[in-house]
């Protein structure tokens, strides 16, 4: 009787050192996005009702984990944020033009 070698194990998924989205949960995003802009400017950013009509983070999350468009505009508004942060902090560092 011949003893077959087993296929090694899969190889771990590569890191993504330069995506801000890996390793963040939905939740995560969220929260972050209302301490930014708070429910209104979520909702007029992105028009949903769960925005809009009495919000909270649980029922957004319902609705975020069964639309994926609207998932993808959330993580899009979340990138445009970070850009938009990592702006203003340059724009801070820099020194101004005439001082």
């Amino acid at each position: 009787m011949s003893n077959p070698i087993p296929p090694p194990p899969p190889s771990p998924p590569p890191a993504q050192p330069r995506n801000p989205l890996h390793g963040k949960s939905l939740e995560a995003l969220l929260t972050e996005l209302v301490a930014h802009y708070g429910w209104d400017g979520l909702a007029q950013r992105v028009a949903l009702r769960c925005f809009s009509n009495e919000p909270s983070v649980g029922s957004s999350l319902k609705v975020l984990r069964k639309t994926p468009w609207a998932r993808e505009k959330v993580e899009s508004l979340y990138l445009f944020m970070l850009r938009e942060r990592l702006r203003g902090a340059r724009r801070e560092g820099l020194p101004r033009a005439g001082s």
